[in-house]
């Protein structure tokens, strides 16, 4: 039996993701396990809510938290949480939401913490109140203050590290909130937040962790959990009812964090660096062309290649080469880097087996052969 091609007969064309796991790009590609998973559930009915707890106390054993639930991708963890910061249990309140009449409805966060991502905290009514250093922070606390939020990857641009940061919650009481969205691997971040004693964190989990691509954890007290699942669907009259979560995707979470615990991360991490050096190898012999690897430091610590050119000697902009690769045949996604000149990065952990020589092949013959001719850009 033919499997239908449903992309093909709408004419959407598959790519070869080495830009990352990008929402806009479909973010991850889910193990078959987990699809499987997904479709075992999908011709039966339950109770929502009980699989929501059922799943939340299994997610909380294996990562050694006090609670957990499956949210609606990171932004729905942020949500929820700071919902749940705000209402606690209290039926009035939740109903209330984004109006804080009688709430504390302020959160405090460092300034260059600031990221588009934080409208997911003012979408429940709160202020965001910026600050720069450990002194702002105790002259801004007061009665009115309900969380303190922190961007994981944003930590070496701030003047106040994580585990101040929570220190500084605990002297006054203030539950601290951690987005650590993009931040596995390391696997051992699934752990280190909460056990350096984050209240809540936030992470997708259709990025390294490889569940489904609308889905997220949120990971934390015992009590907040509780409050943030009263703040989302499938409760009416609530500031996440949209945020539903399905119940494939509660399973099929489950046990992508299952087998994202099993995996040998060192083998995977070598297997990324053998891709990302055959794209490099190749790439070196072309004159005027300097590759580098490297590996964030937070946030996508995956193995990447930067490529830079000499615009003297090859005479094509970032942006006209990831034109051509992405009008190619096969589409090919890169990332130029807008800061440098001549400059683009390639990530290895979207690469799938065979794409990178695809990858290397399609760069040497755009760099070598420079603009495509106007009026048309496409690589046949």
């Amino acid at each position: 039996m033919n499997r239908r091609d449903v992309l093909k007969e709408l004419g959407v064309r598959p790519i070869i993701n080495g830009a990352g796991t990008y929402t806009k790009l479909t973010s991850t590609l889910m193990r078959p396990e987990v699809v499987e998973a997904m479709a075992s559930v999908a011709g039966r009915f339950v109770r929502i809510d009980e699989l929501h707890d059922t799943i939340g106390h299994r997610i909380a054993a294996l990562l050694d938290c006090e609670a957990a639930m499956v949210t609606s991708g990171a932004f729905g963890a942020l949500t929820a949480g700071t919902a749940a910061c705000l209402t606690g249990t209290n039926a009035a309140y939740i109903q209330r939401l984004p109006d804080t009449t009688g709430m504390k409805s302020e959160v405090i966060i460092q300034r260059s913490h600031r990221f588009p991502y934080d409208h997911a905290v003012r979408n429940c009514g709160v202020r965001l109140i910026e600050v720069d250093t450990r002194d702002d922070i105790d002259r801004a606390i007061s009665d009115r203050t309900a969380m303190m939020l922190f961007l994981n990857k944003a930590e070496p641009d701030g003047k106040i590290a994580a585990a101040e940061f929570v220190e500084i919650g605990r002297s006054h009481r203030v539950p601290t909130f951690n987005d650590a969205a993009a931040d596995v691997p390391p696997a051992e971040n699934l752990f280190k937040y909460t056990r350096m004693g984050f209240d809540l964190v936030a992470f997708s989990g259709g990025k390294g962790v490889q569940g489904p691509q609308g889905a997220g954890l949120l990971l934390g007290r015992e009590e907040l959990i509780a409050s943030a699942r009263l703040n989302t669907a499938p409760h009416s009259d609530t500031i996440g009812r949209g945020l539903k979560v399905t119940k494939e995707e509660l399973v099929g979470m489950l046990v992508a964090v299952e087998l994202y615990l099993e995996r040998d991360h060192q083998a995977e991490f070598r297997a990324w660096d053998t891709r990302i050096e055959a794209i490099g190898s190749r790439l070196r012999a072309l004159q005027g062309v300097m590759v580098e690897r490297f590996v964030p430091r937070i946030a996508n610590a995956v193995p990447h290649l930067r490529v830079r050119w000499d615009e003297r000697i090859i005479s094509i902009s970032p942006s006209d080469v990831v034109e051509q690769l992405r009008e190619g045949d096969p589409s090919v996604e890169l990332v130029p880097v807008p800061s440098q000149i001549g400059s683009l990065e390639i990530a290895s952990w979207t690469l799938e087996p065979g794409d990178a020589d695809i990858v290397a092949e399609r760069l040497c013959d755009i760099l070598k052969r420079g603009p495509a001719p106007r009026g048309g850009g496409r690589d046949d």
